[in-house]
């Protein structure tokens, strides 16, 4: 990890960070990330034996961690998840990473609509209840005198990109850039801060499982012009970032980690093909 300048993020006082759907992938990489910048981290996710690992994981190496079940498409889990945040934090939240997100798999013509309903109401629905109950209590810490806090949002390249055999997936992620802008514009006068990532192709258990298909290896990798998929802790990076004071003047942003696949136009080599 390249952590510095972000190690001191959290020292001088106490923060607090919530990251959903962080019982694996990215979202386990960011709260690793913000764990050893000082944070205490409150894992969410509705994978609880994993969450419940990831967390006593992060307290074995030092750092103060709290897993919590929650459905982010339950509004009752959220507040709950808020709450539980604001006791282990005393009273405070800082940062908000959106991590939670699901997929679908079938064409657009064969899509259920409960499978629809499924995708848009975790990815969508949950990441705007989980973003307007941690920016309400944003705003109160600062009508209160306290410090803005910062939302971070998981969109993905798919954003810009659609798939047809990911039609809810795609829909979702480029309703999540525009949440993003929506919550920026909304909570500067505040502020607090609204930012995305848009990963490309990285490296989790599930695309470890595509990417042993040869065949969806040679064009996944063909599309990227850096020649490799991403690690998630360059995506926690990003995120550490997004919530320092080197990034004190983005909002409404997304900042898309793809290795160059946006500019692509064409296809690129690809090694061993």
């Amino acid at each position: 990890s390249t952590l510095f300048p972000y190690t001191t993020l959290f020292r001088s006082r106490t923060g607090t960070v919530i990251v959903t759907g962080a019982a694996g992938g990215i979202g386990r990489a960011i709260a690793e990330h913000f764990a050893r910048a000082g944070a205490g981290i409150v894992i969410a996710d509705i994978a609880d034996e994993a969450g419940r690992a990831a967390a006593a994981e992060l307290e074995g190496a030092g750092a103060r961690a709290r897993f919590v079940h929650c459905d982010v498409g339950d509004e009752g889990d959220v507040a709950g998840l808020i709450d539980t945040a604001l006791a282990f934090g005393s009273g405070r939240l800082d940062v908000l990473v959106n991590n939670a997100g699901i997929l679908d798999s079938a064409d657009f013509l064969d899509l259920p609509l409960a499978e629809f309903d499924r995708v848009l109401r975790v990815n969508v629905r949950g990441a705007f209840l989980a973003g307007q109950a941690a920016a309400r209590q944003m705003v109160a810490q600062v009508k209160a005198g306290g410090e803005p806090g910062t939302v971070i949002n998981m969109s993905s390249v798919n954003s810009k990109f659609a798939l047809p055999d990911h039609v809810a997936y795609s829909i979702s992620k480029g309703g999540m850039s525009q949440l993003t802008k929506a919550m920026a514009l909304s909570l500067a006068r505040y502020n607090i801060r609204v930012n995305a990532i848009g990963p490309g192709s990285i490296n989790t258990a599930m695309l470890a499982q595509v990417m042993s298909d040869d065949v969806v290896r040679r064009r996944i990798l063909s599309r990227t012009p850096l020649g490799r998929v991403g690690e998630t802790a360059e995506i926690a990076e990003i995120a550490l970032f997004l919530a320092s004071p080197a990034a004190s003047y983005i909002t409404g942003q997304t900042v898309y980690a793809d290795g160059g696949r946006l500019p692509l136009n064409y296809t690129v080599p690809v090694e061993g093909a």
